[in-house]
């Protein structure tokens, strides 16, 4: 407990570091409202469930409504609020049971030396995974969420500290630690982070994310090795097209979870603890739209040996600067029992083949 106690003292520190001198005056105040509204036409195969046809809220990008506000503090030092719920359109009900703001909540300070926030927030890993490395901004039946551990907990955390600084010369650096807030201070906690490179038509980031997935129950704890992933990535603008490519290494207990262990009926299918995954891919205007393709390999390293391939193809129609119409189709190759299912944005799958026809708006 003394180490946490140091812990938590040397990040009290350095925020108040980072914010010294702020103005106690009352700025100007901006808040906004901010959403996506999403539903597809979704088909899927392959799967114990034999073939299912549905309408999802969420292929593409998760439908959501947010409030995003911002306070002038004086100088270069500002406060600034997100709260974020996402919402089924297929049903009107919210995509978490009993919780408003599942999205985002969190609330912080800006200043020239960088941000720091608190609240339930998006992860360095999952920032890097769905803005540089996939084409398909991990949505769409093409999403990396088929094959890399882009799901739960390693897409945003609860009771989260985060530090983002600001960019030099085109380099920038996020960290985040998650509280596990169990009477062991390391069970159930998470951190992470990321730096990367973008200036030009070079995007290049490197992601690490450690959960201890620990759990304190009475006299009997119960105790897990700690799931690490790694992630490097990056994608190149040459004008006519834009490509795409990633590497990511998953060790550990829950470093890679199935994200539905029951789609070909749980006969064999067991999540990885030592797996190596690759994307390569590419975004390019087509006609009056945008072409999406990608490529994906699961190499699993353990004595399960199951690996798995993927392949996503995706088309964008815009009828305007905020309305869309997309199209979507993704496969998987499960190998030796393997149980990968084609995900979206919002759902993990049923089978090994999908299709999606939606629209999508944004305001």
């Amino acid at each position: 407990m003394i180490i946490q106690e140091t812990r938590l003292k040397a990040i009290a520190f350095f925020i108040a570091g980072l914010f010294a001198g702020v103005a106690h005056a009352q700025g100007s105040v901006s808040v906004s409202v901010y959403g996506i509204v999403d539903a597809a036409f979704v088909v899927e195969s392959g799967g114990s469930g034999g073939r299912v046809n549905k309408i999802t809220s969420g292929a593409a990008s998760t439908s959501r409504i947010g409030f995003r506000g911002a306070e002038r503090l004086g100088g270069d030092h500002s406060a600034f609020f997100t709260l974020e719920t996402g919402t089924r359109i297929d049903t009107g009900a919210l995509d978490a049971d009993n919780t408003l703001f599942n999205r985002q909540a969190l609330v912080g300070l800006k200043s020239s030396a960088g941000s720091v926030a608190l609240g339930r927030q998006y992860t360095p890993y999952y920032l890097a995974i769905s803005g540089v490395v996939d084409p398909f901004g991990a949505g769409y039946a093409g999403s990396s969420k088929s094959l890399f551990p882009a799901n739960g907990s390693n897409v945003r955390t609860s009771n989260t500290i985060t530090y983002a600084s600001p960019t030099l010369h085109g380099v920038d650096m996020q960290l985040a630690y998650s509280l596990g807030e169990q009477s062991d201070s390391s069970a159930g906690r998470q951190y992470g982070g990321a730096i990367g490179y973008a200036q030009g038509p070079l995007t290049v980031r490197l992601a690490y994310n450690a959960r201890n997935s620990d759990v304190v129950s009475g006299a009997s704890p119960v105790d897990h090795d700690l799931g690490r992933n790694i992630l490097l990535g990056a994608n190149y603008d040459f004008g006519w097209v834009r490509l795409y490519a990633g590497y990511g290494i998953d060790k550990g207990f829950d470093s890679a979870p199935l994200p539905n262990a029951n789609a070909y009926g749980g006969l064999r299918a067991t999540p990885s603890t030592d797996s190596r995954n690759v994307l390569l891919g590419l975004k390019a205007p087509f006609g009056p739209g945008t072409l999406m393709f990608s490529l994906m390999y699961k190499n699993d390293r353990t004595a399960f040996d199951q690996d798995a391939g993927a392949v996503g193809l995706g088309y964008l129609y815009p009828l305007s600067k905020r309305t869309e119409l997309y199209a979507a189709y993704g496969h998987i190759r499960n190998h030796n029992g393997a149980g990968y299912t084609v995900a979206n944005n919002s759902e993990s799958g049923s089978g090994s083949t999908a299709y999606n026809l939606g629209i999508r708006h944004s305001f």
